[in-house]
Parts: C-alpha cells; sequence; structure tokens
C-alpha cells in the first residue's frame, strides 16, 4: 500500500506578509491583556488611557486562547465603558503591522 503525501513548499513554512490587520471599527479600541481574572475575564489595558474588565463572549470562548500581552480589539459595553468584551485576537505578523503602520506604539513607547 502506498500513500501519496504533497511535499509542503519552503514558502508555506516562512512567516506570511500581512497586507492590513482589521482595525477597530466604531466604539471599539486595540488593547493589551495585563492579566487573567479567572473564568473568562481578564483586565485589559486600552489604547484610550482606560483598563477594562473584559470577558471573552461564549461563541468565541473555543476559538480565542488568550493570555497576558496579547493584543485585542475589546468593544466597550454600551452602559458601563469600563467593561467590555474581547472580540479579536492579533497574531504576531498582525502586531508588527499595527506597529509600521502607528495603529500601536512600540515597547519604548509605552506599550
Amino acid at each position: 500500500m502506498s500513500y501519496n503525501f504533497k511535499k509542503k513548499n519552503n514558502s508555506d513554512e516562512e512567516e506570511q506578509k500581512v497586507a492590513r490587520a482589521p482595525l477597530p471599527r466604531g466604539k471599539e479600541v486595540i488593547g493589551i491583556i495585563e492579566q487573567r481574572l479567572g473564568g473568562n475575564k481578564m483586565m485589559v489595558a486600552c489604547l484610550d488611557g482606560k483598563k477594562r474588565n473584559s470577558r471573552v463572549p461564549g461563541r468565541l470562548k473555543r476559538k480565542l486562547w488568550l493570555r497576558p500581552n496579547d493584543v485585542v480589539i475589546v468593544e466597550p459595553w454600551e452602559l458601563d465603558f469600563d467593561k467590555g468584551d474581547i472580540i479579536f485576537k492579533y497574531r504576531p505578523n498582525q502586531i508588527e503591522w499595527l506597529k509600521q503602520n502607528g495603529h500601536l506604539k512600540t515597547e519604548a513607547g509605552g506599550f
């Protein structure tokens, strides 16, 4: 019995170049996870200067695996702007794109 396995090209192993990354829309804000608080809640330092107690909605619970220092998009709640929902996690190559285009400050600049 013979198996036909496709060989991977070296181009697949290289990090993919990102043309752009999703940006926040409307009231959404970019933030960095500071601390996990247990369950699906975490403290996020947002670029607008606020620290928000954010949660991962149930529909994304198993899709988003989050750790401290991950860059995410937070959607503030309508009634309480100190809380929000985490709706997107940036990948490392998307974070580099954000830094190059001035959407995210570099490490020396505070974030």
